[in-house]
């Protein structure tokens, strides 16, 4: 049995269904959901009736394009790969977002176990592919989807109820789980994270990528400045292994700034951007999204998405430097060798 899933490329593990599946739903879910909610809110801006219709229909074939984006990312043969749209499509439509990466997820696997095994593959493949996935999204889709969606409304209840506590939790995990390589994006979208406790996210994410950013300016220069700040504070993690207490000064800076943020200024955000931090600058366009354009908001983003953890991570960074705890070299990130996970 070990012999056949190895050559059919099926291996089961932490790693391909938790880190792996879900980094390339993240990026699914930008190809469509994200990049359409911002071409809508442009279209929406600025009276272009056209950008409206763009978006929203990139939008809503967010199903498909995580189906497509979880078969390529397991290596799927061609014919699971494109009948994975249909399969990411019935999950979407019964289960949303985690309804999607479940089945496509299944689906894919047992389309890759069955791949040219008969003589007519090019009807049993996407046969049994789209006939397992929509099975899967019907009877499993909605209760994995009520699960996470129930568990993101006790996030939000009691975000709004201990606003300094939870905003604290909700943005040092999330911060944590946008560095490391599992997707923030993936798991703030399949909670429906919102309000407050998404701007306790967004603050998070945003802290991790700006505070990598500066405090490794020395390591990295304006390269590595842009390649963290605005692409992915994953290419710290080759470093986080080596010596973990480069993790520190991004997460205490979010921890600070997140309970003034849901507090003090009261931020909110969604779930589309609640995941993404700085990474091309989706979390700050959403902030606008729900909070409206204007000047005071437009500060408020400046100030806790990028300034104070720019401000304070630095603060720390440099403290623990003088102590002898970060050293020179240790946050040199290799671009040329590591590999970009695109957004979160």
């Amino acid at each position: 049995m070990r012999a056949f899933l190895d050559r059919k490329g099926v291996k089961p593990s932490a790693k391909a269904y938790l880190i792996d599946a879900m980094s390339y739903m993240a990026l699914g879910l930008f190809s469509s959901l994200i990049i359409g909610l911002i071409i809508r809110t442009v279209g929406e801006q600025m009276g272009w009736s056209v950008f409206v219709e763009i978006g929203q229909l990139a939008i809503e074939l967010m199903g498909p394009a995580i189906g497509v984006a979880i078969a390529y990312g397991l290596g799927a043969p061609p014919l699971v790969i494109f009948a994975a749209i249909a399969t990411g499509a019935a999950g979407a439509l019964f289960g949303g977002p985690a309804g999607s990466y479940i089945a496509a997820l299944i689906s894919v696997e047992v389309g890759k176990l069955v791949s040219k095994e008969t003589k007519v593959d090019i009807i049993v493949t996407p046969f049994t592919t789209i006939i397992s996935g929509f099975f899967i999204a019907k009877f499993v889709g909605p209760g994995i989807s009520k699960m996470m969606t129930t568990l993101g409304s006790w996030i939000v209840w009691a975000t709004d109820q201990k606003p300094i506590l939870m905003g604290i939790i909700v943005a040092t995990l999330m911060g944590l789980a946008l560095t490391a390589p599992i997707s923030s994006a993936a798991i703030a979208l399949m909670l429906d994270l919102s309000g407050l406790a998404a701007g306790a996210a967004a603050i998070g994410c945003s802290a991790q990528m700006i505070g990598f950013a500066v405090s490794s300016y020395r390591d990295n220069k304006i390269g590595g400045l842009l390649a963290i700040g605005i692409g992915t504070s994953m290419l710290q993690v080759p470093n986080i292994i080596r010596n973990p207490l480069i993790l520190i000064p991004p997460t205490i800076a979010g921890a600070i700034i997140a309970p003034i943020g849901v507090t003090v200024w009261q931020m909110t955000n969604n779930a589309a951007g609640a995941g993404m931090g700085t990474s091309g600058f989706v979390g700050q366009i959403m902030t606008f999204t729900t909070m409206g354009f204007s000047v005071s908001v437009l500060i408020k983003v400046l100030v806790l998405h990028i300034v104070a953890p720019a401000l304070l991570s630095i603060i720390i960074s440099e403290w623990m430097r003088h102590r002898g705890w970060i050293k020179p070299g240790q946050m040199k990130i290799f671009t040329g060798e590591t590999k970009l996970a695109g957004s979160k």
